[in-house]
């Protein structure tokens, strides 16, 4: 019996030829990763312990970016935390204002994580990186302080479920679409504590970015993991950007998956999930009538450069309807930087969208954003969750950047195709 790639990457970092979905293994992880929130408790719990050093200082990435820049005096008090943990154990990559995007866009942009490598972040949206081909996943902030101190983390290997998308995919459609449709089909349980193995045609012809969104979303169908095999666009971006030497692999063709899903999504709609759970999705045409009050382009989901410019080429020319406020956050420094060259500020800016510097802000309701009782959001995000953005009495949709920047001009959620030339 054949091996998944997740088990064939989980063996290799637990020295072992094979395991298998139920076993337990003490692994050794290859990066982690935590932020404003989540980092500050594990960082106290490594003091607590007695630990003296951390186990690599190359393999560690402090990011503040959810509370950043910092809100209030709470948020300052976390974000000092970071800093001085940073320099107290020269932690290589630790991220201040201006230099950090949100981290799940700007680890893989910065080449820090890799094809074939366990990786931990304290933030559920870790499972990222599998976009990569590797095993990626969010644990809790003690996880994360035990890791800072020995490298090691202590986990059972996962099921794995086989997703196959056959197709060409529509105009507007891409991985947003995709991994809604996916969690509408199955549930937001519907994954629970498995890896995802996204592959088939559809697949194989989706760019990075798009297959990043769909990784980044597993956790919201219940995915402990989501990964893309490897293929030559994977290899295409890793080249030349990768801080240490990937290891690619793929799954067996005789492996064991608990189930599969074969789709044909040649004729998808973009894809729109309605309060309060990402698994309420429909097609984007089923909701015209909805009226909204704010749209958010950006996030660690949605907020690279591609994104950018789907949404620049619906409002170029056109203006964000006056009950409307439109916020678009580029996900890194980076991506801000190339965003200012192609003049897609420019094309914001003119259509009276505000743009912000990279921050999670809005999307999980800490600031540059919050909604007020009764509001209404449209968001490039990937939650939808009660209070998620603010005021329990709110509400928001999910849907692609194009439907997100179509529906900023009209003020109602609207076909793309409704707006563009």
């Amino acid at each position: 019996m054949g091996s998944t790639i997740t088990e064939k990457i989980l063996a290799a970092h637990c020295g072992q030829e094979t395991v298998r979905p139920g076993q337990f293994i003490m692994a050794e992880v290859d990066f982690c990763m935590g932020n404003d929130i989540t980092a500050p408790i594990a960082l106290e719990e490594f003091e607590k312990a007695g630990f003296e050093r951390v186990f690599d200082r190359t393999r560690i990435a402090l990011v503040p970016d959810h509370f950043t820049p910092n809100k209030d005096i709470k948020a300052a008090t976390l974000s000092k935390a970071l800093r001085e943990f940073a320099r107290k154990h020269d932690i290589e990559y630790y991220f201040e204002v201006g230099r950090v995007g949100i981290e799940h866009a700007l680890l893989p942009e910065q080449g820090l994580v890799a094809p074939g490598e366990l990786i931990l972040g304290a933030d559920s949206h870790t499972c990222t990186y599998g976009a990569l081909g590797a095993f990626s996943t969010g644990v809790g902030s003690a996880d994360l302080a035990a890791c800072l101190a020995t490298g090691k983390v202590w986990l059972r290997v996962p099921e794995s479920m086989k997703f196959i998308y056959r197709g060409e995919l529509p105009r507007w459609v891409g991985g947003k679409d995709l991994i809604l449709y996916t969690i509408g089909r199955i549930g937001v349980d519907g994954a629970l504590y498995r890896a995802m193995e996204f592959c088939g045609p559809a697949i194989e012809s989706l760019p990075m970015d798009d297959r990043l969104t769909m990784c980044n979303m597993a956790i919201e169908a219940g995915g402990k993991s989501g990964i893309v095999p490897p293929d030559d666009i994977t290899r295409a971006y890793c080249e030349g950007r990768l801080k240490r030497e990937p290891h690619y692999c793929a799954s067996d063709a005789d492996a064991e998956y608990v189930e599969t899903h074969d789709w044909d999504v040649g004729g998808l709609s973009p894809q729109v999930a309605a309060p309060f759970l990402p698994s309420n999705t429909k097609p984007v045409e089923e909701f015209a009538d909805v009226a909204i009050d704010q749209v958010v382009i950006g996030s660690c989901t949605n907020g690279r450069i591609s994104d950018l410019r789907i949404a620049a080429g619906l409002l170029r020319g056109r203006k964000v309807a006056p009950t409307v406020r439109c916020i678009v956050f580029p996900a890194t420094q980076q991506i801000y930087r190339q965003a200012l060259d192609e003049g897609l500020i420019d094309v914001f800016i003119d259509a009276e969208a505000a743009v912000s510097t990279p921050t999670c802000g809005p999307c999980l309701g800490g600031h540059m954003g919050v909604l007020a009782a009764g509001e209404r959001a449209l968001a490039t995000t990937n939650r939808n969750f009660r209070t998620r953005m603010g005021h329990p009495d709110s509400e928001v949709y999910l849907c692609n950047p194009a439907v997100a920047a179509a529906s900023a001009v009209t003020g109602r959620i609207t076909h793309p195709d409704d707006v563009a030339d």
